[in-house]
């Protein structure tokens, strides 16, 4: 078998994600409602972490982004749930074959201070993605006052995965 025909044992794919900051909370975040006087803007609930997390899940299993499954052109996407976004991608990756081992995520944002809600977003980012905590990480850091993040104009994430094979793809399984 060529190589380029082979597949690999496992993958690891990255996302990121940055939304902009306006007047008015709460601010939803990690599937979580976190309290805070400012909320995230975008066509859908703008949870930046969750989109983060699909984006890396896309990439690793090599199925795009999620701009290709919810396209911000699609009125039907307009505040949609990311939750639900996140489940779908990740039911398309585990159908192609692939089993999620660990994913380690970052949030940038200067305020609210996110340390007290890390093990929370952790554990709700498992019961949508159906694995242990402790495959799990969610890392919170400020802009240190610098850049849109430090100015409060906005929240970034960053997340990496990795896949292994899981076995059989849901066209084997036929």
């Amino acid at each position: 078998m060529p190589p380029a025909a082979r597949r690999p044992a496992s993958r690891i794919g990255i996302g990121h994600d940055t939304h902009r900051l306006e007047s008015g909370g709460p601010l939803r975040l990690g599937g979580l409602t976190v309290p805070h006087d400012r909320h995230l803007v975008g066509h859908s609930d703008a949870d930046a972490l969750l989109h983060a997390v699909t984006d890396a899940l896309l990439g690793a299993a090599a199925m795009g982004d999620i701009g290709e499954l919810y396209p911000d052109t699609d009125p039907a996407n307009r505040g949609l749930d990311s939750a639900v976004m996140l489940q779908e991608a990740w039911r398309r990756v585990r159908q192609a074959g692939w089993a999620l081992v660990n994913l380690d995520c970052i949030i940038f944002a200067q305020r609210p201070k996110l340390g007290p809600h890390k093990a929370a977003m952790a554990a709700r980012l498992a019961e949508l993605l159906e694995i242990e905590t402790n495959q799990v990480n969610v890392k919170a850091k400020t802009g240190e006052s610098v850049g849109p993040v430090g100015r409060e104009e906005s929240v970034s994430t960053q997340c990496i995965v990795l896949l292994e094979q899981s076995g059989e793809t849901a066209t084997e399984k036929s």
